[in-house]
C-alpha cells in the first residue's frame, strides 16, 4: 500500500527519509502522482517535475553517502506563484504574465530551501496579483476548500492553493506571502498551521510584490515544529534560535474591539473553548481594549488602505492599459482605490503607522496576544463569484483581523482550534510584535497541543 506521503507532517517524513525507510526519489514520484490525479485541478498552476526528480535523485545520493544536509533533506515543498523559479515565467496568479520572461534564477529564498536539501514540485494557485483575501481566481480556477463536504467552498488567500494543497494531503508543506493575511487567512479557513514572519526576517529577492511595506512571508505546514525548521532554513541557519517553553505562566492578551466584530457563534465558541482549555493549563489571559485598533479603521477610511496605495503605484501602468481587460475585474476595482491616496495621503498613513507601532508595542509589553484568525468559517465559492457586492464585503470582512497584524508589524501563527458553522475549521491566531518571532514560535510550540485538541 502506498504511503500518504504529502499527508505527512515534515517531522513524520523526515523521520522517514533520514532512517532510509523513504527514499526521496520514492516520496517525490509518490506526491506528484497524487496532485496529478486529485480531483481539484485548480490547486497548482504548474509542476517543475524534471527538477523535482533531479533534485530527489541528488538528495536520494546524498542520504546514501551519509552526507545529509538535514532535517529537511528530501522534502517537497510547494511554491506560490510569486516566487521566481529558474526558467519559468512568474505570473503571479494572472494570466496577463503567462508570456513574461522567464526567471534567470530562483528566488532567494527558493535558493535557500534548495540549499537545505528541499525539493521544488511547482507552483500553486492564488489570488490575481495576490490581491484578495478569498482565494477566488477567475484565470487558473479556485482551488476548493478540502474540508468542504456539503458545497465547494473557498480556500481562502491570496495563498489559495498552497493552503488547499496541504489542507489535501497533497504536500507537506507550501509556501505563501502574507501583506493582509494570505498566510494566516487559508491556514485558518483550511484546518493547517500558517505562520506569518515579521516583515524583513528574510531575503525578498525574487519575490512579486504586492506593497512592499506590509508584504511577508511565511509557510503553511502541518505544525508549529514544522514552521520552526522551515523558518530556520529560510535564514540559512542549520538549526533553530526557538527553545520549547513551559506552558505554565504565558501571558496573552484577547482584543476587545474590532475582532469579534460580526464573528459568528460556532468560531467564537471554538476560540473561547481554546481559552478554557489554556486557562486551565496555566496560561493567563487579560482581556483589554486595543484603542489601536479602531484608528488603524478610522486611518484607511479618511486616507484609504496602505496596500491598496501601494498596489496601485506597482500597477499603474498596467491598470491604464489594454492589460486591465484581462485581469480579474474585482483584482482590478480594488487596485484602483488606491489612485485615492495622494501623496499627502500616504505620507500621513505611514506617520499614522510609526505612532501606532510604538502604541502597540508599549501596550502589549512582553505579553503575546490571541484572536480568531478569521471571524468566520470559509463561505462557499459561488455566491461569491456571482455577486461582487458580496465579494467585497466578504473579503473585507475576512481580511479584518489578520490586517491589523500586518499594519503593526506583527508575527503570527494560525493553528485550527475548533470547527464552526458546517463543520469547517476555525484558526486560533496568536501573534506577537515585530521581531518577537523567537518568542512567538517558542509559545506556539507550547499551546499547540491544548488548543488543536479542539480540532
Amino acid at each position: 500500500m502506498t504511503k500518504s506521503y504529502g499527508a505527512m507532517s515534515i517531522a513524520q517524513l523526515s523521520v522517514l527519509i533520514q532512517s532510509g525507510e523513504a527514499d526521496p526519489v520514492e516520496v517525490t514520484e509518490s506526491i506528484l502522482s497524487g496532485i496529478k490525479s486529485y480531483p481539484d485541478q485548480a490547486i497548482f498552476i504548474s509542476l517543475t517535475e524534471d527538477r523535482a526528480l533531479a533534485e530527489a535523485k541528488a538528495s536520494a545520493a546524498r542520504l546514501k553517502q551519509g552526507r545529509s544536509l538535514g532535517v529537511l533533506d528530501g522534502i517537497p515543498i510547494a511554491w506560490k506563484d510569486l516566487f521566481d523559479i529558474e526558467g519559468m515565467a512568474t505570473t503571479a496568479g494572472s494570466k496577463i504574465l503567462a508570456g513574461a520572461p522567464a526567471a534567470k534564477r530562483d528566488a532567494a529564498i527558493v535558493t535557500a530551501l534548495k540549499q537545505a536539501g528541499m525539493i521544488a514540485l511547482g507552483r500553486t494557485n492564488m489570488s490575481e496579483f495576490a490581491f484578495s483575501g478569498l482565494g477566488v481566481n477567475p484565470h487558473y480556477g479556485t482551488p476548493h476548500n478540502p474540508h468542504g463536504k456539503d458545497q465547494p467552498r473557498i480556500p481562502g488567500g491570496s495563498s489559495s492553493g498552497a493552503g488547499a494543497a496541504v489542507a489535501a494531503g497533497l504536500v507537506p508543506v507550501a509556501m505563501g506571502t502574507d501583506t493582509g493575511g494570505s498566510v494566516r487567512i487559508p491556514a485558518a479557513l483550511n484546518g493547517i498551521t500558517g505562520y506569518k514572519a515579521t516583515r524583513g526576517r528574510y531575503d525578498m529577492d525574487g519575490v512579486f510584490p504586492l506593497a512592499k511595506s506590509l508584504d511577508s512571508l511565511g509557510p503553511l505546514c502541518r505544525t508549529v515544529q514544522d514552521a520552526v525548521w522551515i523558518d530556520a532554513a529560510m535564514r540559512g541557519r542549520t538549526a533553530s534560535e526557538v527553545h520549547r517553553r513551559g506552558i505554565d505562566g504565558l501571558e496573552i492578551v484577547i482584543p476587545e474591539n474590532i475582532v469579534f466584530d460580526g464573528a459568528e457563534p460556532g468560531v467564537v465558541a471554538a476560540f473561547e473553548a481554546s481559552v478554557e482549555r489554556l486557562s486551565r493549563a496555566g496560561v493567563k489571559f487579560a482581556r483589554i481594549a486595543m484603542p489601536v485598533f479602531d484608528e488603524i479603521i478610522a486611518l484607511m477610511a479618511k486616507h484609504g488602505p496602505l496596500a491598496s496605495a501601494e498596489a496601485f503605484a506597482l500597477h499603474r501602468a498596467r491598470l491604464s492599459g489594454p492589460e486591465a481587460d484581462g485581469m480579474d475585474h474585482r483584482v482590478v476595482l480594488r487596485t484602483r482605490l488606491g489612485e485615492r491616496t495622494s501623496m499627502a495621503d500616504y505620507v500621513a498613513i505611514l506617520e499614522a503607522r510609526t505612532k501606532m507601532i510604538a502604541a502597540s508595542e508599549s501596550l502589549i509589553g512582553n505579553r503575546l496576544l490571541a484572536f480568531p484568525a478569521v471571524a468566520h468559517v470559509a463561505p462557499p465559492i459561488a455566491p461569491l463569484e456571482q455577486d461582487d457586492d458580496l465579494f467585497i464585503a466578504t473579503n473585507g470582512k475576512t481580511l479584518r483581523n489578520t490586517l491589523l497584524g500586518n499594519f503593526l508589524d506583527w508575527c503570527g501563527v494560525s493553528m485550527p482550534c475548533g470547527r464552526g458553522d458546517a463543520d469547517m475549521p476555525v484558526g486560533f491566531l496568536l501573534s506577537a510584535p515585530a521581531n518577537c518571532d523567537e518568542a512567538l514560535l517558542s509559545a506556539a510550540l507550547a499551546i499547540e497541543p491544548v488548543v488543536q485538541e479542539g480540532f
